[in-house]
């Protein structure tokens, strides 16, 4: 079986594939300090509950955007699972994905392999817009190019700057408000944040579109892509496995080579 590992500034994300199918999914909170033990135990844990074996695990494939986090994830592959994992980026050679900006290394891994995902699962030109720590909105053109776009603080980031530079401002989570015109703090902290970010991505969509002179699918994932997609009538799919998937397909690239 496989084990992918999504390594994102908030979550740490575990899928394991046999085959094409997903057989478990699990997420912690990504920590720099965790060590290949502590992420040995919560795996074999959820493992059990799956009646799947340590052993099993065949091969590792990772993507990571938190170097701080990469020894102990590969400590994990070589001493928990016996296998040396497949690092995106580090390990993967060329995957026939033009990267057409100005400094194609510092291309993040995740966006790398949103992009792969587009061209397995969608085959169209496509705005990637991932709902992260930081939101990112990813150009791909209709030959699969990885043409650049923009990044931007994501919600709950925009909360926790509220919460740390106002002293008398709470600690609140992201959700949609009951109404703009809001009665209370933690409400008016919602609306601000929830109907801002709206905004901010209608006009960053449409502000690529202008510039890109057509209107290509618009795809979402991460977590709070659901929370946005009602309000956000040009999101035309949710996809919230898109990283996931990706990585999978890039895993089954290499093993074809």
């Amino acid at each position: 079986m496989l084990l992918v590992i999504d390594i994102g500034n908030t979550n740490v994300v575990f899928a394991l594939y046999d085959g094409d199918v997903q057989k478990g999914l699990w997420r912690c909170k990504t920590d720099t300090a965790r060590t290949a033990d502590e992420y040995l135990a919560f795996l074999s844990q959820h493992f059990e509950l799956k009646h799947v074996a340590i052993s099993d695990v065949t091969d590792v494939m990772v993507s990571s955007v938190v170097p701080d986090a990469d020894f102990a994830i590969d400590v994990l592959a070589h001493e928990g699972f016996g296998r040396p994992p497949l690092f995106v980026g580090r390990d993967t050679g060329d995957l026939g994905i033009a990267i057409k900006i100005d400094r194609p290394s510092e291309l993040g891994a995740d966006r790398l392999v949103n992009t792969f995902a587009v061209v397995k699962e969608y085959q169209t030109a496509a705005i990637v817009i991932d709902f992260g720590t930081a939101t990112t909105f990813d150009v791909v053109d209709e030959h699969g190019a990885f043409c650049g776009g923009v990044i931007a603080p994501g919600p709950n980031l925009s909360m926790a700057a509220l919460y740390m530079a106002a002293a008398k401002l709470p600690r609140v989570g992201v959700e949609k408000p009951q109404k703009s015109v809001a009665t209370n703090t933690v409400e008016a902290m919602r609306a601000g944040v929830f109907w801002g970010y709206v905004g901010l991505v209608e006009k960053i969509l449409a502000q690529l579109m202008a510039e890109l002179g057509t209107r290509p699918k618009v795809i979402a994932t991460g977590g709070l892509a659901v929370l946005f997609k009602d309000d956000i009538p040009a999101i035309d799919v949710i996809d919230e496995d898109l990283t996931l998937k990706g990585l999978l397909g890039i895993y089954q690239h290499i093993k074809k080579q």
